[in-house]
C-alpha cells in the first residue's frame, strides 16, 4: 500500500502536484511573519551567549539555524562541548527544527513486550519543549549556570530585560523561578514558530508539484520506502499522500537499538564498563526492561545532510556513512554483551549505487530550497 502511495504521488505530482497542508510551500506564506512578543523574547533567549558560565554558549550554539537546528557547538567529537570550551557531552545534539510535533513520552506494554514513543530528547526524558528549554542552561557539560537565582540576575541585566517584564510583569525578577518558567515558555513559543518548521525543502517544493527530482533523488526515494530494500520509512515515517506537514517528518518518535558502534571519542567511553543505554540512563532514571536497554529515539531526517554528526552518539561525522551502516552492521555494536539480543537488525538489502542514491534523496529534505534565507534567521 504505502509504495503505491508513493508511486501515486510521484505520478500525480506531474499532472497537479500533492501539496502540503499548513506549511509555506503550500500556502503561499514566507515564513517571514513578525513574530509575536513572547517569541521575539523566544529567540533572543536562545541566542543569547551570556546565559552560560562563562559566558559564550546559548542554546543556538548547539542548535544553529545554518544547521537545521543542529550542531555541537564546533566539536568534532560528534558530541557537544560545554560552555568551558573543553568538556565534552555524552550524546549527539539532537535537532530542535520540528520539535514541536513530538508527542509527550510513553511507555505501553503489549504482550511480553513494552514499546516507547515520543518525548523529547534522545531518551524522552522531557515531556514538553518548556522542560526541554529548561535542563541545558544547568547542566555541567552545557550552559552550566549554578543556580536559578544567577538565571535571574543575568537576564535582569540583559538588554531585553524591559521587553520580558513588559510580557510577564515588572517584579519578574525578584523571583528565580518565575523567571526560569517565563523563560522556557518564551524559548519553546519560538520553537513552535514557523522558522522551526518551515517545511521548505526540494522534497516539499516536489510535494507540492512545483519541481522534479532528479533520477537519483527518484530512486533514492523509492529504495527509502522499498520493504525489500531500504526499509528506511518503516521508522522514519511519512506520508505524502496526505498532504499535511505533520505527517511528513521522516520519524514515527519510536525507539530502537540499533548496535550503534561505540565513539571512543566521548570521554566516558574510556571506560570500558560504561554504556550509554538511552531507556536505562544514564541520563534518566530506568524506565523501560531489558528489552529497551540501548533504545534511543527515532530522529527526524528533516535537514539530515546538513548534519556534522550522526547517531545518538555522533560516531559518524559523513551522512553516507551512516546510511552504509543500516546496509551493513559491519562493527561491533555499542551494548553490553547480554544485551546484543535487543538490537534490531532488521537486514537491509543495498549496494553501493542504492546507498548513495538513498544519501541524495535525503538531501532533498534540507530546508530553504530556493530562498533567499536559511530557516530561523531574520
Amino acid at each position: 500500500m504505502r509504495a503505491r502511495l508513493v508511486a501515486a504521488c510521484l505520478a500525480a505530482v506531474a499532472l497537479s502536484g500533492c501539496g502540503v497542508q499548513n506549511s509555506p510551500v503550500a500556502t503561499g506564506a514566507t515564513g517571514d511573519a513578525s513574530l509575536t512578543r513572547l517569541e521575539s523574547i523566544g529567540q533572543k533567549l536562545f541566542l543569547d551567549i551570556t546565559l552560560s558560565n562563562p559566558p559564550g554558549q546559548s542554546c543556538g550554539s548547539c542548535h544553529d539555524a545554518a544547521t537545521g537546528f543542529s550542531g555541537n557547538f564546533g566539536s568534532t567529537a560528534g558530541v557537544p562541548l560545554g560552555a568551558d570550551g573543553s568538556s565534552l557531552g555524552l550524546r549527539n545534539t539532537p535537532t530542535a527544527a520540528y520539535a514541536s510535533f513530538t508527542p509527550a513520552f510513553t511507555l505501553t506494554t503489549t504482550g511480553a513486550h513494552q514499546v516507547a514513543n515520543g518525548g523529547l530528547f534522545l531518551d524522552g526524558r522531557a515531556a514538553s519543549l518548556e522542560e526541554q528549554a529548561s535542563m541545558p542552561f544547568f547542566g555541567a557539560g552545557e550552559m552550566n549556570l549554578p543556580s536559578r537565582a544567577e538565571l535571574a540576575a543575568r537576564l535582569a541585566n540583559a538588554a531585553y530585560a524591559p521587553l520580558m517584564l513588559d510580557e510577564f510583569g515588572g517584579d519578574l525578577f525578584t523571583d528565580p523561578d518565575r523567571v526560569l518558567r517565563a523563560v522556557t515558555s518564551a524559548i519553546a513559543a519560538f520553537e513552535r514558530s514557523a522558522d522551526f518548521a518551515p517545511f521548505s525543502s526540494k522534497f516539499d517544493h516536489w510535494v507540492a508539484g512545483e519541481v522534479a527530482l532528479s533520477d537519483l533523488e527518484k530512486e533514492g526515494l523509492a529504495l527509502f520506502d522499498n520493504p525489500l530494500k531500504g526499509n528506511c520509512s518503516k521508522c522514519h515515517a511519512f506520508d505524502p499522500a496526505s498532504r499535511i506537514g505533520s505527517k511528513l517528518l521522516f520519524t514515527d518518535f519510536s525507539y530502537h537499538n540499533l548496535g550503534v558502534p561505540r565513539n571512543p571519542l566521548i570521554p566516558a567511553n574510556a571506560d570500558p564498563a560504561f554504556f550509554d543505554l538511552g531507556l536505562c540512563g544514564p541520563r534518566r532514571a530506568r524506565v523501560a526492561d531489558d528489552s529497551l536497554c540501548g533504545a534511543f529515539k527515532v530522529p527526524t531526517l528533516r535537514n539530515v545532510a546538513r548534519r556534522s554528526a550522526f547517531m545518538h552518539n555522533g560516531v559518524f561525522t559523513k551522512l553516507r556513512d551512516a546510511v552504509a551502516f543500516h546496509a551493513t552492521r559491519d562493527v561491533a555494536p555499542d551494548v553490553p554483551a547480554a544485551l546484543r539480543v535487543n538490537i534490531d537488525a532488521t537486514e537491509v538489502r543495498l549496494g553501493e549505487g542504492e546507498i548513495d542514491a538513498i544519501t541524495a534523496f535525503l538531501a532533498t529534505l534540507d530546508d530553504g530550497f530556493g530562498a533567499p534565507r536559511a530557516p530561523g534567521t531574520r
